[in-house]
């Protein structure tokens, strides 16, 4: 029985590991306190609306990451993006040479702007970068957690790592599918939290479905924009972990990062919002960290400004929408310097 070790009692940490523990694996759970741990064993998981009265008997909860680590085969860092580097810290001396380090947060680090796989790789053994991989897709914890059909994507730069933990997640319920394109996969994850974000706004300020369609189509282009500038494939974000995880994100109720927007349309600040929310809306340092990637390259990203202006500046959700209305458009496919649809800037000789 293979042993596996979830950091971080997140909603889908813990689905994560309800999962695993389903399959047979002998899991590990790591809470941040005793009291959490304790809390969580006796009483059960609770988290998203979702509860789980009867501990798997292979299921622990421990604040032991010494205990939890030892002999795990893989762990999967299923933490908010700004405490990745402090969990990974708190955990790099305890992991061997063989274990599979996986990344299953969806964010950006603010002050350094760096993906996930990216803060591990600098927080680890040199020689264990090779083990990395990244979780990324539509995966709303509470649908996973009550087994209906989902697909996933593990994106690793060695074809034995993502298979490894490929057969690990792979359930009759959750189709696994591999991939090479690490940062296109992050990206993917991390950025349709900002058009979540849009979209949440535009349903609570009732635009319907033709102008919710629209903001969700462009933001898609937007963030394909973004992940070619950073070095990711195109085709990715035409796949789960870009259109897939985009239309669960922007169209659940089950989304923070919706549900976040929503909230702010009615006068909410975003600090009253969060204080007041169980789990992150990554979406929210996400915008911070896209709108200043797009500042260095040059990036037009109108939709990220107006989220960030909203979010940051004071901008109401209204006069975002406004604005981004009457906003003059060109071609579908352009815009200043879009890498991913140059080809269109380019004009014919007589």
């Amino acid at each position: 029985m293979p042993k596996i070790t979830v950091v971080g009692t997140t909603a889908w940490g813990m689905s994560l590991g309800i999962i695993l523990a389903g399959k047979g694996n002998k899991v590990d759970l790591l809470a941040r306190t005793q009291k959490e741990a304790v809390d969580l064993q006796n009483t059960g998981l609770r988290s998203e609306g979702f509860v789980l009265n009867e501990m798997p008997p292979n299921f622990r909860v421990t604040e032991d990451a010494r205990e939890a680590l030892t002999d795990s085969k893989a762990v999967i860092l299923a933490v908010p993006s700004q405490t990745m580097r402090a969990n990974v810290k708190s955990i790099s001396k305890f992991l061997s040479k063989t274990v599979i380090i996986a990344s299953a947060a969806k964010g950006l680090e603010i002050g350094s702007n760096k993906r996930m796989s990216q803060v591990i790789a600098e927080e680890i053994d040199s020689k264990l970068k090779h083990n990395i991989c990244v979780i990324s897709g539509p995966n709303l914890a509470r649908e996973i957690v009550l087994g209906l059909p989902a697909a996933t994507i593990v994106a690793a730069e060695e074809d034995e790592v993502s298979r490894s933990m490929q057969k690990l997640l792979t359930t009759p319920n959750l189709c696994v599918f591999t991939h090479h394109d690490i940062i296109g996969v992050e990206l993917g994850g991390a950025l349709k939290n900002i058009i979540a974000l849009g979209a949440g706004m535009a349903d609570g300020l009732g635009y319907g479905d033709n102008g919710k369609a629209a903001f969700i189509t462009r933001g898609l282009t937007e963030v394909s924009a973004l992940g070619v500038a950073l070095g990711a494939n195109p085709l990715t974000f035409s796949g789960l972990a870009g259109l897939g995880d985009l239309i669960a994100t922007c169209s659940s109720t089950l989304s923070r990062n919706h549900y976040m927007g929503v909230e702010l349309t009615k006068g909410r600040t975003v600090e009253e919002i969060v204080s007041t929310m169980d789990g992150v809306a990554e979406g929210v340092t996400t915008t911070k960290v896209a709108w200043e990637l797009a500042r260095g390259f040059g990036l037009e990203m109108p939709i990220t400004e107006k989220i960030y202006r909203v979010l940051y500046e004071g901008l109401s959700p209204r006069e975002a929408a406004q604005e981004l209305m009457n906003a003059p458009v060109d071609h579908e496919l352009t815009g200043r310097k879009w890498k991913l649809f140059s080809f269109l800037n380019r004009r014919k000789r007589p």
